[in-house]
């Protein structure tokens, strides 16, 4: 890996940090945390943590294709990684005035808002290294590995920033009942049909017909059909179903064709039992052949036609509805970042089922973090632990 100045004046501390774990948090720890809001505990805390998550990450990408590395989109990120490492590290021995909180606080937006662009970043950069080298098998895994530990990664830092910020700085959470940003009592209903609503809305702004949803929910617990609720981060679930909402939709447009007088719904039921709360999402598209299911959640793997990224964030109406091959990978990220999982299960030219499992209980659902480990990208039988 050819070190640019910056990173080697940053080495020294990538160094460092990487010896510390993650700290790992609860939905119920990060709720607590909120009760408090003690902004100097969050200051002190956050000017280390960030630096050692994104310090396991740089050292992960020594073992990355050195092609990989040297794409023009990837060098662009990794300067946004070193500018936001350097502006936490002028933080490192400063006391927590009234400025300095402030003025940490803003950072954090700052960083917030430069990041939002990172996922099409790296998408592109794998493009251009396709583009410019034939990558082998154990090459592929290893950017599969590395990409689905950096995206989660990421997940991981912008609930930390935003949790802050919303506790702590000038934006209001989306809904007022919010401990940060964890809602104590998210609707799951609400949430599924305010995704089919943006998606329907994304499919009419490109002349697509939009099948309708059927949505059941159960609580299994104390068999009644009361509103289903969980303390969870209301934009993770959202993400998750409206990409899955997004597939079956287009899928069933394209078995029953674009000029179907109607289309059989895409149907969805909630079911929330003691550990998990399970979001079944059932179409009946164009289904996905066995011999593909194993690839719907590699990076760069789309069953609708690519296209390309101007690296620059897109509004609404400049996104296709299906094509960069990252939205199920992330989508399954979201899912298992508070040790939940999304599964895809489908019939050739039937239909295809989603199952996504959260965890029900605050208390269970801790992060899952990755870990720099060496010996995970040697290929050995002693691996050692690689996730918190």
């Amino acid at each position: 890996m050819r070190l640019t100045r910056p990173f080697l004046n940053l080495s020294n501390h990538i160094e460092y940090y990487s010896k510390f774990q993650p700290t790992s948090f609860t939905l119920k720890s990060l709720t607590d945390f909120a009760c408090d809001a003690d902004i100097k505990r969050s200051y002190k805390f956050l000017r280390v943590e960030l630096l050692i998550r994104w310090s396991h990450m740089r050292k992960e990408m020594n073992y990355l294709p050195p092609k990989l590395l040297e794409m023009p989109s990837f060098a662009l990120a990794n300067s946004l990684y070193d500018q936001s490492y350097s502006e936490i590290l002028e933080f490192k021995n400063v006391d927590p005035d009234a400025s300095t909180l402030r003025k940490f606080t803003e950072a954090l937006v700052g960083i917030r808002k430069r990041h939002v662009d990172v996922i099409s970043t790296l998408a592109k950069a794998y493009m251009e290294f396709e583009k410019v080298s034939s990558s082998n098998s154990i090459e592929k895994n290893r950017i599969q590995y590395f990409y689905d530990r950096f995206f989660l990664n990421r997940i991981g830092v912008r609930t930390l920033i935003y949790h802050h910020t919303l506790l702590f700085g000038d934006e209001s959470p989306q809904h007022s009942q919010q401990a940060g940003i964890i809602d104590p009592s998210v609707d799951i209903v609400a949430v599924i049909q305010e995704a089919y609503s943006m998606a329907k809305q994304l499919f009419q702004q490109v002349s697509y017909p939009v099948p309708k949803i059927e949505i059941q929910s159960y609580n299994s617990e104390d068999h009644s059909t009361n509103p289903v609720t969980i303390a969870y981060i209301p934009s993770h679930i959202y993400h998750i179903v409206f990409e899955l909402l997004k597939n079956s939709l287009r899928a069933t447009v394209e078995r029953y064709g674009l000029d179907a007088k109607e289309y059989p719904p895409v149907r969805v039921l909630i079911v929330k039992g003691h550990e998990d709360l399970t979001i079944r999402i059932d179409d009946n598209g164009v289904g996905i052949p066995r011999s593909k299911l194993s690839y719907l959640f590699h990076y760069m793997y789309s069953t609708a036609p690519k296209f390309l990224l101007n690296g620059h964030e897109q509004n609404i109406k400049s996104i296709p509805i299906a094509g960069l091959g990252y939205g199920l990978p992330i989508a399954r990220l979201y899912a298992r970042y508070f040790q939940g999982n999304l599964s895809i299960a489908s019939i050739e030219n039937h239909g295809t089922s989603a199952y996504v499992l959260l965890q029900a209980t605050a208390e269970n659902a801790s992060e899952r973090l990755p870990i720099f480990c060496k010996s995970r990208y040697s290929y050995t039988t002693n691996k050692g632990s690689d996730w918190t």
